[in-house]
């Protein structure tokens, strides 16, 4: 059974073999759902609380 993960910037489900997967220097591992969450998160430091298009979790 394929296991779901959740993008590490607007917490949207990710479906196996899509999506991103960014390694960073001390090892941790972030997914990101899109090149436009990747962009948001690694290159641009943006706060995910801060961006309008994220998805409010409840």
């Amino acid at each position: 059974m394929p296991k779901i993960v959740y993008c590490s910037f607007c917490k949207r489900p990710i479906k196996p073999g899509e999506g991103v997967m960014y390694v960073r220097v001390d090892g941790t591992i972030e997914r990101y759902c899109s090149s436009k969450c990747f962009k948001s998160a690694v290159k641009l430091h943006r706060n995910p609380r801060k961006t309008k298009w994220v998805v409010k979790s409840t």
